[in-house]
């Protein structure tokens, strides 16, 4: 009997940690369906609401840019009030915006809803690091936890891309927010039994305390400062990548320098905090740490690379090979796969390989995917490189996001894992920004440069095609530049990393 008894309690935890992985991945995996949605039905839904030119590429880059913005003060909230408690109001929130956006009837509307969407996303994801990190013992299984957070968003995301081909074809593409904000709004309820009551040290409880708490220890003014200056500078990222003359205005260039001054001004408060004996929200000291801050720069290249990809990858099967929305998701099928193979596997031997080896082996694999779509003739098949490209794809961020994630994790105390998770999102989130707002400059410059040599040489009508192409290869190339970077930073960051993800006595 006591073994029978013994055996059910060990089936009862299993599946209570199991639960406690897959909520917060399912949420996640449910936001990024909705970005996926957007980066391929954008045309369609700018036609169907009215969106204006200038407000073309809002839709795809405000919810990152309000999440972004939002994640270091949001974590920070959640180790004082309570991971729970926040996650809990952030995926109610995001259920309703994610069901707005469906409702939008105008342009203007759905960018502001997609707005809020982020701000509920800077809610979620932090304080779900802190329940997986309280409430999953350390080693493997932690391992495999936070190898599907890092899964769900990347794999939510090609799934959009893949599924709302098919559904925007067949039942519109406000059926797509209808059903990713339904089910969120189910699993905010489920969560509500779901979610551990963990309680980490030093938690203040409710009421008064829990608020005195908010003004004496939130460092508010580091979290203003980092927020602020990240995120004025992805809406200058954003502004460019709409219209690259803008560089020339007057309001860029004050915005350009704010940001920088912000930035600057982050780590000086934070000596100053430090100095004074109060608790400083990103310590300085922590970027002394190579480990810690190489993995940081990686995540951020690795997320805007695997990001850029999919879109770019996307957008050259649209308008160079002319291929329809669902033979473009059929075409970007492979990523996904291979990211769903790539996740479960790093979760169960990352802490068998040295993360150096790891990363670096990932980095240079993904290269080949870039490299194969800048070298790939339009009209060759699709099986001689493309689809190449798109198995390696995933490579470098379905590794890293896992290997990171533990890594950011680790140089945090216990009782701050919340803000762990915000950092290593905000990296995330603003690597994503860079990514795709580079690419997009880049692609920009080359496609007028391209454009204004064959209007002087006096070409037809195939200059427009010859423009869209070179400028595709561009950026393809500078993916593979900054997945170099990504891959030498391992060599020399992570040499003193050793083995992550090991259970500690």
């Amino acid at each position: 009997m006591p073994d029978q008894e013994l055996a059910h309690r060990s089936r009862k935890s299993t599946l209570r940690i199991a639960l406690i992985i897959l909520q917060p991945s399912l949420v996640n995996f449910l936001s990024s369906f909705t970005n996926g949605v957007i980066t391929v039905g954008l045309p369609i839904i700018s036609r169907s609401i009215a969106l204006p030119r200038e407000l073309y590429l809002w839709p795809t880059s405000v919810c990152g840019l309000t999440s972004g913005a939002m994640l270091l003060l949001a974590g920070a909230i959640a180790d004082i009030v309570g991971a729970r408690i926040v996650d809990l109001v952030g995926i109610f929130l995001l259920g309703c915006f994610t069901l707005a956006c469906g409702l939008s009837a105008t342009g203007v509307q759905l960018v502001i809803f997609r707005a809020f969407q982020g701000i509920a996303t800077s809610m979620h994801l932090p304080a779900s690091v802190a329940l997986v990190a309280a409430a999953v013992p350390q080693g493997r299984t932690r391992n495999i936890g936070f190898a599907c957070l890092g899964l769900s968003q990347p794999l939510g995301f090609s799934v959009g891309l893949v599924v709302s081909g098919i559904m925007i074809e067949r039942t519109g593409w406000r059926s797509c927010f209808y059903l990713a904000g339904g089910a969120m709004l189910v699993t905010a309820i489920t969560a509500i039994w779901t979610l551990p009551r963990v309680k980490l040290e030093g938690q203040a409880v409710t009421g008064l305390r829990t608020l005195r708490r908010l003004y004496m220890e939130l460092d508010w003014i580091g979290g203003m400062l980092a927020s602020a200056g990240l995120a004025i500078l992805s809406y200058v990222l954003a502004v460019l990548s709409a219209d690259l003359q803008s560089i020339h205005s007057a309001s860029t260039a004050c915005l350009l320098a704010v940001s920088f001054v912000l930035l600057v001004a982050f780590p000086v408060w934070m000596h100053i905090r430090e100095k004074a004996g109060k608790p400083a929200l990103v310590p300085n000291a922590l970027w002394k740490n190579t480990p810690f801050a190489s993995t940081c720069v990686m995540v951020a290249l690795s997320n805007g690379v695997c990001n850029s990809i999919e879109l770019f990858s996307s957008l050259y099967f649209q308008e160079v090979q002319s291929r329809s929305i669902l033979t473009t998701s059929l075409y970007l099928l492979p990523n996904l796969l291979t990211g769903v193979c790539l996740n479960m596997l790093v979760g169960s031997f990352v802490d068998r390989m040295p993360a150096r080896w790891l990363v670096v082996t990932s980095s240079f694999l993904c290269i080949l995917s870039p490299l194969g779509m800048s070298l790939v003739n339009p009209s060759w098949s699709y099986w001689y490189l493309e689809f190449w490209a798109q198995i390696f794809a995933p490579f470098s961020s379905d590794v890293l996001f896992t290997v990171g994630l533990i890594i950011v994790s680790d140089q945090f105390p216990e009782k701050t894992q919340a803000l762990a998770g915000a950092v290593f999102n905000t990296v995330a989130q603003f690597g994503m920004s860079l990514g795709i707002g580079t690419c997009q400059v880049v692609s920009l410059a080359v496609m007028a440069k391209t454009e204004s040599q064959e209007s002087k040489e006096g070409a037809s009508g195939e200059s427009e095609h010859a423009a869209v192409l070179n400028s595709y290869r561009a950026v393809f190339f500078l993916m593979c530049g900054y997945m170099t970077i990504c891959g030498f930073l391992a060599i020399f960051g992570l040499r003193k990393a050793g083995k992550v993800g090991l259970k500690r006595e």
